[in-house]
């Protein structure tokens, strides 16, 4: 039963890892089912066993995608003491990640259109606002912020990030816009916690 279980995740592992790299390629609406199955070299069954079609597959990659740049922001604050530091480097690992082909075509080109604004915005406030409400908490614990403007500041701040990293992905000159992107989100983070 165990080997059963094992074969089932390979496949479901494999069938997202080929689906990323077609959505990354050709965008949600160039990619069809059967150029992931050619791809992916398995059965319709076994594709429709996994995921019920395309939306739930790409909602699979988003959140693998979602899972990395997690990964990405958790590794570059590791170790660091100063919640206003590591807030400030979390932030512009997000922007810095704006460049990535997958990032940017599969969380902010594709991902709001996909789902819809209103569900993408939802996934990404469940998974960064509390983290960004945390680290605003301990900002104004030390008379960084008003305690009173956490909860405004982080949907703000949250808001104002994701604008440049859309605006970064969009950028036809990516380095330029990368780099102004993250000048940008630094003149941010400096104006509302302090250099």
């Amino acid at each position: 039963m165990n080997k059963k279980i094992d074969r089932g995740q390979a496949t479901r592992e494999h069938l997202v890892a080929v689906a990323t790299g077609l959505f990354t390629e050709h965008g949600y609406d160039g990619t069809s089912i059967e150029a992931v199955l050619r791809a992916a070299d398995v059965s319709r069954g076994a594709l429709y066993h996994h995921f019920p079609g395309k939306d739930a597959l790409f909602a699979a990659v988003l959140d693998t995608v979602y899972d990395r740049v997690e990964a990405e922001g958790a590794r570059a604050i590791e170790g660091m003491d100063d919640p206003a530091v590591a807030l400030r480097t979390a932030c512009l690992t997000w922007i810095r990640s704006a460049a990535d082909p997958v990032v940017r075509q599969v969380m902010l080109i594709d991902a709001p259109a996909v789902l819809g604004w209103q569900r993408w915005r939802e996934g990404d406030e469940a998974r960064t606002l509390g983290k960004l409400k945390a680290a605003l908490r301990f900002a104004a614990a030390e008379g960084r912020i008003a305690p009173i403007r956490v909860d405004f500041f982080a949907h703000v701040l949250l808001a104002g990030l994701n604008e440049i990293a859309m605006l970064i992905a969009r950028a036809e000159d990516q380095a330029s816009a990368a780099a102004e992107g993250e000048a940008a989100a630094g003149d941010l983070l400096d104006r509302l916690l302090g250099k």
